[in-house]
């Protein structure tokens, strides 16, 4: 999937004017255009990359978001989408606790699910601009202009999709981004894919001192090995991905054996830095916010791609409703904050809290020990990751 033979022409002539506009073509930024234009409503979507390409992201995505995929036009029952159901978490000394993974989910590459979903919403009438960074969303009479290099659009809503940390969010002086270097807003975020041996069922996180690293399949025979970790531990180490890999990574076991004996795919690893786990705010000049534009999920309590697909579902019913005049921008603003909150907010805080702990290497150690001798407890931890099916 790494060289696609499909070509599509995106370039619509489109007018002006459009029902929504949506910045960032991410899980929450496609899914979302795709559902509106299925509704009818003319939708533009600005992407500042050109599909495919690779995202940092630990590629697990859980069976509550199944169903959705499908009613977006996603194949999820192709054979080559391993079905994860075992779970490994590993302790920086190598101790390890092992559980089943209820309801469990799918491995599968952003490359190639950004990919597919791009594809469906670009057949269903989405104005699609790739290589496209938009500069500001200004409000305005009741309307949005969404301003980009090469000209602006009006729209009667606006959704911030863009991910971890952009320009607009610099732009807009958000909280998150005021926020001194801490715990929670200082992270880089590493991403391989590996050929390896390790089983297509189980998906694996291996701690080490101050991050942790997940390992599991995804289609074509790769394994995404994706890691996080403090910008301090990157900073101690040389600024050397290599040598943080092999003075600290590699003092647990199981990493130390994949980063030696595993056939790495890419020449170069895909990075990002500045990741924050800091609250955001999920309204902002009237822009609707979702996906990591809304708030992080920390890999230790997963499903980051849910989440997002999740929040596109949710921003569309509340969209729908002020579209078709039911309730006002006002009501739509306050609802969507609403259910948003209801539906994540606690795995929000479960997983910040879990951030704080984890990566400390006596306590992992002594926690993972601890555990197993209590795999009810194991139980609800997975229960905490794992929101139910939408």
């Amino acid at each position: 999937m790494d060289n696609p033979s499909v070509n599509i022409t995106v370039e619509k002539k489109s007018s002006a004017f459009f029902d929504v506009a949506i910045v960032g073509g991410g899980l929450a930024g496609l899914s979302l255009s795709i559902l509106l234009s299925q509704a009818g409503y003319k939708v533009a979507l600005f992407e500042k990359e050109e599909y495919p390409f690779h995202r940092v992201c630990g590629e697990y995505i859980s069976l509550e978001s199944y169903n959705f995929i499908q009613r977006l036009g996603m194949n999820l029952s192709d054979p080559r989408y391993p079905l994860i159901k075992k779970l490994i978490v590993s302790s920086p000394n190598g101790n390890f606790i092992q559980s089943p993974l209820d309801p469990g989910g799918i491995g599968i590459s952003r490359f190639h699910m950004d990919y597919e979903l791009k594809k469906i919403a670009v057949q269903n009438g989405v104005f699609l601009k790739e290589k496209t960074k938009v500069n500001d969303i200004a409000f305005d009479n009741d309307h949005f202009k969404i301003l980009y290099d090469s000209g602006e659009v009006t729209c009667k809503v606006a959704v911030g999709s863009f991910g971890k940390r952009s320009n607009l969010d610099k732009k807009w002086n958000r909280s998150f981004i005021q926020q001194k270097p801490g715990r929670l807003n200082n992270y880089i975020g590493i991403k391989y894919h590996i050929k390896t041996s390790f089983p297509s069922d189980t998906i694996a996180l291996h701690n080490f001192k101050n991050g942790y690293c997940g390992v599991s399949k995804v289609e074509d025979e790769n394994y995404c090995l994706c890691y996080l970790t403090t910008a301090r531990n990157l900073n101690e180490n040389n600024n050397s991905i290599a040598e943080l890999e092999k003075n600290v990574l590699s003092k647990n076991p199981f990493l130390k054996t994949i980063f030696s004996e595993a056939e790495f795919v890419f020449k170069n690893p895909v990075a990002i830095s500045q990741i924050s786990f800091d609250k955001k705010t999920l309204i902002e000049n009237h822009v609707l916010m979702t996906g990591d534009a809304a708030g992080m999920i920390t890999p230790l309590c997963g499903n980051g791609m849910s989440i997002a697909l999740h929040s596109s579902k949710i921003a569309f019913e509340i969209i729908s409703k002020f579209l078709t005049q039911k309730i006002s921008r006002k009501k739509m603003e306050k609802q969507y904050s609403e259910l948003w909150m209801r539906q994540f907010d606690r795995r929000l805080k479960n997983g910040r809290f879990i951030q704080k702990l984890f990566g400390k290497e006596m306590l992992t150690n002594s926690f993972i020990g601890g555990i197993k001798s209590f795999p009810f407890l194991i139980k609800n931890l997975i229960k905490t990751t794992h929101g139910n099916e939408f």
